[in-house]
């Protein structure tokens, strides 16, 4: 094979050094890619070479937009995002490109958190109690007993449960999570706790009302209740509505609700429920409890954080 002009050569290591890729030289030069590889390998061997593929539909003007579209609240989902690129780009792109181009940014779909809703007054209320307790020390949280009420149904919680699965399998039972018209039966209860572990748990019958008691709601700060507080020589701590994220007791109940859902088999009645009920809450241990209660100096950290708004817990 004959060896190449000098200036061909030239010619090519220009056409390299100003940034064309080897597929574009062979048209200016007539020289095959292959020739011009070796020579590039040879005498061009620290250029950057070409990471491949088709360019990206999306600029990294574009991506920084849509990230901004999610960040701000303009924008929820991958469809939301498609819709106002709709304006800005030149091509178009479709729903999956978007969402490939989120993910390979580090954002991620997930499952709005259901949060109970927060007005101006509830974000001010709970911003004033943590700024109130925010240099309590965990001496003082020692002090404090926690309660609420919360449902428990016979078929388990009403949140969603995970499971794996192959691709391609069919639906079994162990895929489905068995229903009945309400929850198969459920009953109400009423607990506390505190840093020597739990407190009564107790069944509520018929609807709460002043003469039983709990949390934020009129009935819970009825005359009656604050005349038994008072009488019994407790403090009642002012507290923000729409926190339950400031009670470590939603912890609690998650704990409880767990070990309920690790029985093999539903229970048959409500008698059996509340006989499991009883049974899993005398075994919470009082390290349970204080691990809680420990996280409260960082609960109200967040809400200072968030300025009175939505946190983790």
């Amino acid at each position: 094979m004959r060896p190449l002009p000098q200036q061909t050569v030239n010619d090519i290591l220009s056409l390299l050094d100003q940034g064309l890729s080897l597929s574009q030289i062979p048209t200016q030069t007539g020289v095959h890619t292959s020739t011009i590889s070796k020579i590039c390998s040879k005498l061009r061997f620290n250029l950057p070479k070409s990471k491949g593929g088709r360019p990206s539909k999306l600029s990294s003007t574009t991506i920084n937009y849509a990230q901004r579209l999610i960040c701000s609240g303009e924008a929820d989902t991958a469809v939301d995002v498609h819709k106002q690129l709709k304006d800005v780009c030149t091509k178009p792109v479709s729903t999956q490109t978007v969402r490939c181009h989120l993910k390979k940014h580090g954002m991620k779909a997930v499952v709005k958190r259901k949060c109970p809703l927060l007005l101006k007054r509830h974000i001010h209320a709970r911003l004033d109690f943590a700024l109130a307790h925010q240099d309590w020390t965990l001496e003082d949280w020692k002090r404090v007993i926690w309660s609420d009420e919360t449902k428990i149904n016979c078929l388990g919680s009403d949140g969603r449960k995970w499971v794996w699965k192959k691709t391609g399998e069919g639906l079994s039972s162990r895929l489905v999570e068995g229903t009945m018209k309400y929850g198969g039966g459920s009953l109400m209860l009423w607990g506390c706790f505190g840093w020597e572990g739990p407190g009564y748990a107790m069944k509520i019958e018929g609807k709460m009302d002043a003469n039983l008691y709990q949390d934020n709601d009129p009935k819970h700060t009825s005359k009656k209740a604050k005349t038994w507080f008072k009488d019994h020589g407790f403090e009642v701590m002012e507290w923000p509505a729409q926190s339950p994220d400031l009670n470590p007791i939603e912890h609690l109940w998650g704990i409880l609700k767990r070990k309920l859902a690790s029985h093999k088999e539903p229970p048959p009645s409500i008698n059996e429920l509340w006989k499991r009920v009883e049974a899993e809450w005398e075994k919470i241990s009082a390290k349970e409890c204080r691990d809680l209660i420990e996280s409260m100096p960082r609960r109200v950290a967040a809400v200072l954080k968030a300025k009175g708004g939505y946190t983790k817990y």
